[in-house]
């Protein structure tokens, strides 16, 4: 049973953590605007957590569409190749993909590390600015795990030619 409820967290993770973001960042945003027109003024504190939770739905939304295969690619230049050799340029621009996203959360990280050192508090919440920023790392490291996962599935299935085969 606790393994059917990690394994259902581990694959339906981005989808749970987006739609909890998106919804913190709606309530967040109602409650603003319900307080305005009430009382005339803002409440701060809606909308430094609502800015908070639209990053986090960002960097987490990105790994969700990269694990869905869904992110947007130019493909025509692909129309009038063989599909091995498709699939060999899609596997060759992935793997600049993940190293590419490997080394923004590499950099991210060594900007993190010394945000933690000398910690800066967010104006409202008295959050330290690191911990929310940790997102940034977190979701290109995950994004690029779901990309190599993607992978593994499709390699495991016996289906990486059906990631090129849609071009058509």
């Amino acid at each position: 049973m606790f393994l059917k409820s990690l394994r259902y967290v581990y694959d339906n993770f981005e989808e749970v953590f987006c739609a909890l973001s998106v919804g913190t960042m709606v309530a967040c945003l109602m409650i603003q605007v319900g307080v305005r027109w009430a009382t005339g003024s803002g409440m701060a504190w809606t909308e430094e957590l609502s800015r908070y939770s639209f990053l986090w739905t960002v960097f987490v939304g990105a790994a969700l569409v990269a694990k869905h295969g869904t992110h947007v690619r130019i493909t025509a230049q692909y129309l009038l190749m063989p599909l091995k050799v498709r699939l060999g340029f899609r596997m060759f621009t992935d793997l600049l993909w993940v190293c590419f996203n490997l080394y923004i959360a590499w950099l991210s990280w060594n900007v993190i590390q010394s945000n933690l050192l000398f910690p800066e508090l967010s104006p409202v919440l008295g959050i330290v600015r690191a911990y929310v920023e940790m997102i940034i790392p977190f979701g290109f490291v995950l994004m690029s795990w779901r990309i190599v996962e993607g992978y593994i599935r499709r390699w495991l299935q016996g289906t990486l030619l059906q990631l090129v085969e849609q071009v058509q």
